[in-house]
């Protein structure tokens, strides 16, 4: 029994994974319970092929703990040559009524957000995510953001 439930689900996985043909590169990482402010998730990315364009994505999976309707985001992309592009990213994650935006059943929601596309690189490449999310007229930033439980980065082939 035990070994057909182990195929079974080896066969649902490569069906799975299989469908996925844009994808080069996908990861997350856990923030814990809480994203610090000072936190950075960063992303070693693979060389990839320098003759092929690219879409990234961020991605956050987040919980009904998450507090607001935006999430601010600082975003660094360090070049192999040492040039560093830094953007300031604002993402929608829950409707006017509160309820989160994403996909899943259960509490935990994916959201797959667009951030670059079109890209081309050239060379080993390392991007840094950190939360830049303030209270409406407060200047500090929340020091511990509740709700977001990971960050993930998505590159895909652009076709």
């Amino acid at each position: 029994m035990r070994l057909k439930n182990s195929v079974l689900l080896l066969l649902v996985s490569i069906f799975f994974f299989s469908c996925d043909k844009e994808r080069v590169f996908d990861e997350y990482k856990s923030v814990g319970s809480a994203w610090h402010k000072d936190s950075i998730v960063s992303f070693n990315l693979p060389e990839l092929d320098s003759t092929k364009r690219y879409d990234l994505f961020i991605n956050i999976r987040d919980n009904n703990n998450y507090p607001f309707n935006n999430l601010f985001l600082i975003v660094t992309l360090e070049k192999p040559n040492g040039y560093t592009k830094v953007d300031t990213l604002e993402y929608q994650m829950a409707a006017p009524d509160g309820t989160l935006l994403g996909n899943g059943f259960t509490d935990i929601k994916e959201s797959k957000l667009y951030f670059k596309e079109n890209v081309r690189f050239r060379g080993k490449y390392k991007l840094n995510i950190k939360q830049a999310v303030r209270e409406g007229g407060k200047v500090p930033g929340v020091t511990q953001l509740e709700g977001i439980t990971e960050v993930g980065l998505r590159i895909e082939k652009k076709e």
